[in-house]
C-alpha cells in the first residue's frame, strides 16, 4: 500500500520513538577503526546511555548471548566475552542515568520464570520503573549444551514455552497489590492481610508455588519486547508485547505492510490497533550533504563487511568453508550445499541458496564485482543514509502515515555512534514537531505513550478495544 496524497497523513501528531541498541556479536559494529572503544569497557556502556539520554531517546537496549556463538562448530571471530550479564549491566547503569529506559535480553528457554520475573522486577524497582524486557528465545543445541535440558526446543515449543513463562512472570509481578506497605510507622502490620498473593501454577512447562518477596514498579510491569517475523512471532506480539523489533525498517512499503498485518493481528485478538509499538533495527548514517553521506556510508561498508566477514556471509550462503579464499577475487565456482539446519548451526542458513547463489553471479558479472564487494552489495542491508533535514523528513513520513513508530538505532561505531543523531538529528526531528522537546514522564512506559499492563484492563476496555 503506498500513500502519497501529502493531505492523507493518518497520524499527523504522532512522535517518533528512538531506542539504542548496544549489540553483542555482530559486523554491523566498527572494530578496526581507531575511535572504536572497548565492547566491555563499562565506561562505554555508560557513554552510550548518557549520549542516548540527553538525546531523549526512549531506552538503553542491551543484546546478550548465553554462550559464545558458534559456526559449524568453530568460535565467531566478532562475538564478546568480558560482559556481565543483562540485568547487571543495567542495573549499573541504572545508577547514572534518570529517564533512559533500560531493556534486558534476557532468554526463556534456558531461564526460570520464578527466578527471572523477581530479577526483572529488581531492575525495576532499582531504576523507578524504567526497566523492559526483550523475550528471546533460543533456537540451537550448543547452546543448550551449557545447560542441564541441553539440546534446543523445535520452533513452536519454543513459543508456547514463552507464552507460559510471561503468564508465571506477569501473575508474580501482580501478585502484590498497589500501596501494599504501611508507609505509617504506628501501623499495626507491615502490609494489610491479603495484599500480598500466592503465585500458583501448573501447566506444561512450569509448576510454581511461591510468595513473592518484591512490590510492583512504578510502571506497574516492566515493558514488554519482542523479535519476530514468523507468524508465530507476529502472533506472540500480538498476543503479549508492548513493542516489537522488526526488520521491516528501510522501505516505507514494507515497513507499512508489515505495520498493517501487525494491526490485523491486534484487533483479532481484541486489542487497540495502536497497541503495539514498532520499532524497526536500523543504522543511520549522517552527512552534512547527500554526497558526503553515501561517501560516508562506502568507508563505513568496507569497515563492516571486512574480507573475514565477506568470506564468512558468503560462507553460509554457499554452505562451504571459505577461509583462506581472497575476499577480493571471484565467487565460489562450486554450487552451494544445500543442508537442513539441525540445530547445531550458530547462523540460520537459507533453506536452497540456489537461487540466491544464481543472483549474486549474474550481478557481480555484470558488473565485475568481487566476492567481497558482491557481499557488500547483496548480502544483509540496513539503514539510512543521508542530510540530518533529508532524513527528518523521511522519518516524518514514515511516522506519520503508520509505518513505524520509531527506531532502534544500531551505532556503527561504540561509543560515539550516536553523535550525530544526537547533534544534528535529533533537532531537525524537533523542528518538524515529531519529536519530544524533553521528558515527560519517568517511565518507560510513560516515554512510550504505552497504556497500563495488560492484565491490569478489564472486560470492559477488551470489548472497547474489538
Amino acid at each position: 500500500m503506498t500513500r502519497t496524497d501529502p493531505l492523507d497523513v493518518p497520524r499527523p501528531d504522532a512522535r517518533l520513538h528512538l531506542g539504542v541498541f548496544f549489540q553483542g556479536v555482530n559486523h554491523w559494529t566498527v572494530w578496526s577503526d581507531p575511535a572504536s572503544g572497548s565492547q566491555i569497557d563499562p565506561a562505554n556502556f555508560r557513554r552510550v546511555a548518557q549520549t542516548a539520554e540527553r538525546g531523549l531517546f526512549d531506552a538503553f537496549f542491551l543484546g546478550e548471548g548465553l554462550r559464545l556463538r558458534e559456526v559449524d562448530g568453530q568460535i565467531h571471530d566478532l562475538d564478546v566475552a568480558g560482559r556481565p550479564d543483562a540485568i547487571t549491566q543495567l542495573a549499573a547503569l541504572a545508577a547514572v542515568t534518570d529517564r533512559i529506559g533500560l531493556v534486558s535480553t534476557s532468554n526463556t528457554t534456558f531461564n526460570e520464570a520464578a527466578d527471572l520475573a523477581r530479577r526483572l522486577s529488581g531492575l525495576d524497582l532499582l531504576s523507578e520503573g524504567r526497566a523492559g524486557w526483550n523475550v528471546v528465545t533460543t533456537d540451537n543445541a550448543w547452546t543448550g549444551a551449557n545447560f542441564r535440558r541441553g539440546g534446543y526446543l523445535d520452533h513452536a515449543d519454543r513459543y508456547r514455552r514463552a507464552e507460559e513463562f510471561l503468564t508465571v512472570a506477569r501473575a508474580i509481578w501482580d501478585s502484590w497489590e498497589d500501596a501494599a506497605v504501611s508507609g505509617a510507622a504506628d501501623a499495626a502490620e507491615w502490609a494489610a492481610p491479603g495484599v500480598v498473593r500466592q503465585v500458583r501454577h501448573q501447566g506444561a512447562q512450569f509448576d510454581v508455588d511461591l510468595a513473592p518477596t518484591l512490590p510492583r514498579s512504578a510502571q506497574g510491569h516492566p515493558v514488554i519486547f519482542q523479535a519476530g517475523d514468523s507468524d508465530e512471532g507476529r502472533d506472540f506480539a500480538a498476543r503479549n508485547a508492548d513493542v516489537i523489533f522488526s526488520a521491516h525498517g528501510n522501505d516505507f512499503d514494507d515497513a507499512l505492510a508489515f505495520a498493517d498485518d501487525l494491526r490485523l493481528r491486534l484487533r483479532a485478538v481484541g486489542r487497540p490497533e495502536d497497541d503495539l509499538r514498532i520499532l524497526p533495527g536500523t543504522e543511520i548514517i549522517i552527512g552534512a550533504t547527500e554526497e558526503e553521506a553515501l561517501e560516508k556510508k562506502r568507508w563505513i561498508r568496507l569497515q563492516q563487511v571486512t574480507p573475514a566477514t565477506a568470506l564468512g556471509i558468503a560462507g553460509l550462503l554457499w554452505g562451504i568453508d571459505l577461509s583462506g579464499r581472497d575476499a577480493d577475487g571471484p565467487l565460489p565456482k562450486e554450487d552451494p550445499v544445500v543442508a537442513e539446519n539441525d540445530g547445531s548451526f550458530g547462523a540460520r542458513r537459507i533453506a536452497d541458496p540456489r537461487q540466491v547463489v544464481a543472483e549474486w553471479r549474474e550481478k557481480a558479472d555484470a558488473n565485475r564485482w568481487s566476492l567481497r564487494e558482491t557481499v557488500i552489495a547483496l548480502g544483509p542491508q540496513r539503514g539510512h543514509v543521508g542530510t540530518p533535514a533529508g532524513l527528518a523528513d523521511k522519518f516524518t513520513h514514515f511516522v506519520r502515515h503508520g509505518a513505524v513508530d520509531g527506531f532502534n538505532v544500531t551505532p556503527y561505531l561504540i561509543p560515539d555512534g550516536l553523535d550525530d543523531i544526537v547533534d544534528h538529528l535529533v533537532p531537525a526531528l524537533q523542528e518538524r514537531g515529531v519529536y519530544r522537546n524533553d521528558y515527560t514522564g519517568t517511565t518507560l512506559r510513560e516515554h512510550l505513550d504505552l497504556r497500563e499492563p495488560l492484565t491490569h484492563r478489564t472486560a470492559t476496555d477488551r470489548r472497547r478495544a474489538g
